[in-house]
């Protein structure tokens, strides 16, 4: 991550946005903004300082010191000797980016803890050592897959308010992907199943995306739900 990343990042998402918009009616400017707005400089630079600061917000900062913010902007634009070097500035951004993404993983990893705690009372959920759980929809007769094997299943997931992330069964085809290819909760499950079975899988965050998570729709610390239906053992 580079000094200059957030900057250009913001003139990216000002100029894809004002291409993409449609044109409003021209509205005139209150006395305030017209009196803070001398040009397109003004205009550019409060643009740069809000939508920064909206990221890094969006991320988890509760505030940032504006005055070494603009003593940033200013000693680079004064080609000034900066305070830290290009390495550190990417270290220290790098660990609070950590920092945030793990308090944030820490409350929906609680909230999904309170959600497994809860559902391994349900009768028919059997909860392994790991903290994995299943519920066994259907029991097949065929063969259990090793970790050595591919596998064809169809699956739908979500998280456990109900939100749907993938569905094979809605795209129309089953997914084919090595045994140990998967999210380690995947592995332990598809070595227990026989195949023909169908089952709901309850998977800790630590056995699935951790405090990562994956895009936006799967939050780093969420535990996950998956219906899976173990058709075949690919043959090699």
């Amino acid at each position: 991550m580079k000094n200059f990343l957030i900057a250009a990042a913001v003139l990216l998402s000002a100029t894809v946005a004002a291409q993409t918009k449609k044109p409003l009616p021209a509205k005139k400017p209150v006395a305030a903004t017209a009196s803070i707005f001398k040009n397109s400089t003004d205009s550019l630079s409060y643009a740069i300082g809000l939508e920064g600061a909206s990221f890094y917000k969006s991320q988890g900062a509760k505030s940032l010191n504006t005055l070494l913010i603009k003593k940033g902007f200013d000693d680079a634009f004064a080609n000034k000797k900066p305070l830290l070097t290009p390495e550190e500035c990417n270290m220290t951004i790098q660990t609070k980016m950590q920092e945030f993404m793990s308090n944030k993983a820490s409350v929906v990893k609680e909230e999904s803890q309170k959600f497994l705690d809860s559902n391994k009372k349900r009768s028919g959920v059997i909860t392994l050592p790991s903290g994995l759980q299943y519920e066994i929809i259907k029991e097949g007769t065929g063969s259990k897959p090793k970790i050595t094997d591919t596998v064809k299943a169809h699956y739908a997931g979500t998280t456990i308010d109900g939100t749907e992330f993938d569905n094979s069964y809605k795209r129309g085809q089953p997914l084919e992907i090595p045994v140990g290819g998967v999210i380690q909760g995947w592995v332990e499950a598809l070595q227990l199943m026989p195949v023909g079975s169908k089952w709901k899988l309850f998977i800790p965050s630590d056995l699935g995306y951790g405090d990562r998570g994956a895009g936006e729709a799967i939050p780093g610390g969420a535990a996950l739900i998956f219906d899976i239906e173990l058709i075949d053992i690919v043959k090699k």
